[in-house]
């Protein structure tokens, strides 16, 4: 059996490395190959391009590397039609996905989409693409469902697999961490993305600032997920003389590790609220590309626990609203409101229910090859 996979960032890193551990548990002579991380890899798949090929974020960014991207895609569109797999999965990357599974539907191969695009918050109009490229569209949240069932588009809801990992206390991830585990520590994640390391990286570090003239207690755990974004981090990180704990990778252990996470908004803000964390999320683009989504993009939030509770559960801060006064008042009212945690906590847990999978997403990819 060969199938095809493309993830497109880390968090399609993870939900591609699971769903190959599932295949394999079928077919374990399977061939596996497209575009990976580090976690897929270490699953038995072959990488055609390094994953950081396709990490590029917004409307404005992704015209100034077409070029590369579209050489990168048609290369694979080449490979995978003299070399059809028995199935094609594009993980989450929809400008780069769909594109390519419409390519290798109209060839016969049958193709599922993993992760929905938030066509129903913006982009509409992609339902028409969507239903030409793809046999499956699986989504991670019951709402998106809905929607495609609404459109008559075929859709599974195989949940989150994130949802089922053994939660970690917070004593023993700062221990894994090295992390002293008495104080007071505060998580930031500026991103998984270059572009989003450059606009968050320098207001996360200001926040920081911010934060220790309130309270000098405080001490900063940053996981950046690798070296070049660390590069980056670095630089900017360059005279100031503050207490940051800088990790390569380890997320998920780090916002265990933490009090309070301030971070990108993204998938890491799904693994916090299963982490029970309580958070202050932000997110800033190039100004172009704001400005150009301020008319397509039509949703109250844009942090997932707030999309998927339907309310403001989180604070979250766009664009001009991220300024070290903004973000570190919010962290610093969730230390000083215990009783706020508490009861996050427990809408954190009611959600969290609802995303555990059941194995459903190897058996729909399987269930679709002709």
């Amino acid at each position: 059996m060969r199938i095809g996979i493309i993830a497109g960032e880390m968090s399609g890193d993870i939900l591609g490395a699971r769903l190959i551990q599932a295949l394999r548990a079928r077919h374990p002579n399977a061939l596996i190959e497209g575009i990976g991380g580090p976690q897929m890899l270490a699953a038995g798949f072959h990488s055609l391009y390094p994953l950081e090929t396709l990490s590029v974020m917004g409307l404005v960014e992704v015209l100034k590397h077409y070029p590369r991207l579209k050489k990168c895609r048609d290369s694979l569109r080449d490979h995978f039609l003299q070399n059809p797999p028995d199935v094609f999965i594009g993980i989450d990357a929809p400008d780069f996905n769909l594109g390519l599974e419409y390519a290798l539907k109209a060839a016969g191969i049958p193709t599922v989409h993993y992760v929905s695009p938030s066509v129903w918050a913006w982009r509409q109009y992609r339902l028409r693409k969507i239903a030409r490229a793809c046999d499956l569209m699986l989504t991670l949240f019951p709402f998106e469902a809905e929607y495609y069932q609404r459109h008559n588009i075929p859709v599974r809801f195989v949940g989150h697999p994130l949802a089922d990992d053994t939660p970690m206390d917070k004593q023993t991830a700062r221990s894994r961490l090295g992390l002293a585990t008495d104080g007071v520590w505060i998580a930031m994640l500026p991103g998984s993305r270059r572009n989003e390391v450059q606009q968050l990286g320098n207001p996360f570090i200001e926040t920081a600032r911010w934060l220790l003239a309130q309270r000098s207690d405080l001490r900063f755990v940053v996981p950046l997920a690798n070296a070049n974004l660390g590069k980056i981090f670095r630089q900017q990180m360059a005279g100031h003389d503050l207490p940051f704990f800088i990790i390569n990778g380890q997320s998920r252990e780090v916002m265990a590790a933490a009090d309070v996470v301030l971070m990108a908004s993204g998938t890491a803000t799904l693994e916090a609220m299963l982490l029970k964390r309580p958070m202050v999320v932000a997110y800033r683009v190039a100004p172009i590309t704001y400005w150009l989504a301020r008319f397509l993009v039509h949703i109250p939030f844009f942090s997932l626990p707030n999309l998927l509770a339907g309310e403001r559960l989180v604070p979250e801060f766009l664009q001009g609203e991220v300024t070290p006064e903004n973000l570190g008042a919010a962290v610093l009212h969730w230390l000083d409101n215990p009783s706020e945690v508490g009861a996050l906590e427990v809408r954190f847990s009611e959600l969290h229910q609802r995303l555990r999978p059941s194995e459903q997403a190897a058996g729909a990819v399987l269930e679709i090859i002709i």
